[in-house]
């Protein structure tokens, strides 16, 4: 089988602080940008992978979710236990250099793990994690 990732989804609460963090912190491409009912949806990715997409999405968007879920989801997103995403770069202490300067959240400050890699963990605006790791 040839299969590959297309897209992967996380939640944002303010579309215009996540387009912000996404393209002027890390430096990624805005592939979409799509607005609907009072809702936002931006498609970004790394600058030269095309194939490779994060959707940012309204959690409110979904209409199977009930108004308790939504609140829930809210909750988790506030504590930042909602979603999140593991990048890979080979230049981890470079990236980590921009995310401070780009006042991102630190979570983790890159360290070498005991499990064999070297990585660093901040939060997006939205309260996702985002742990990013030094590619092997």
């Amino acid at each position: 089988m040839d299969i590959s990732i297309h897209s992967s989804f996380l939640p944002h609460d303010d579309p215009d602080a996540s387009l912000a963090f996404y393209r002027d912190v890390l430096g990624f491409e805005i592939r979409d940008d799509v607005g609907y009912d009072g809702m936002r949806w931006i498609t970004v990715g790394p600058a030269g992978q095309p194939g490779i997409s994060i959707v940012l999405q309204p959690p409110a968007a979904d209409p199977g979710v009930t108004e308790d879920e939504r609140r829930t989801i809210a909750e988790m997103m506030a504590k930042g236990t909602y979603a999140g995403i593991l990048l890979s770069t080979p230049d981890l202490d470079g990236v980590f250099e921009r995310l401070q300067a780009g006042d991102a959240e630190i979570v983790q400050e890159p360290i070498d793990q005991p499990f064999g890699v070297r990585d660093c963990a901040v939060r997006d605006p939205a309260g996702n994690l985002i742990r990013i790791q030094q590619a092997r």
